[in-house]
């Protein structure tokens, strides 16, 4: 399975309006789904194992896995988690300033950061308007799905 194969099935998706797409093919099992976000999660599941230098290369949610369990928010805040599994970039590129910063005040679809999954780059918007509380993960770092990556106190 490749990029080009998962585009054309994200693709297919899209097009049709389904939420959900599972396909078996070589002995890996992918399955796509569309969160209410408008981001597509997957899950790849071999069924044999990974050689361990190929690993590292490619993401894997392990099925029924979870995250740890939600730090305490007070009632006018807002957890922005992360709707895939990928990479957490705060700036459009190397040079760039970061998209937020702690104290920066944000409007519903203000992008916060972006996500990087199998080489696609996911804008990462604001679900709420609000400030910036605390900023989670750190740039380069890899994050998992639903893993909090910002704290907004809604205004």
């Amino acid at each position: 399975m490749n990029l080009k194969e998962l585009k054309e099935m994200i693709n297919l998706m899209n097009e049709n309006g389904l939420t959900e797409l599972e396909i078996e093919k070589d002995n890996v099992k992918i399955k796509l789904r569309k969160q209410p976000t408008g981001a597509v999660t997957h899950e790849v599941v071999r069924q044999t194992p990974l050689p361990s230098a190929s690993s590292a290369a490619i993401s894997i949610m392990q099925p029924g896995a979870q995250s740890s369990s939600p730090p305490a928010v007070a009632m006018d805040e807002f957890i922005v988690r992360s709707p895939m599994v990928g990479t957490f970039y705060a700036a459009p590129g190397p040079e760039s300033e970061p998209f937020v910063s702690i104290g920066k005040v944000v409007k519903e679809d203000d992008v916060l950061c972006i996500l990087e999954a199998m080489k696609l780059m996911n804008e990462i918007k604001a679900e709420v308007a609000g400030t910036i509380t605390a900023i989670l993960v750190k740039n380069g770092q890899a994050v998992e799905y639903d893993q909090p990556l910002f704290h907004l106190k809604k205004s």
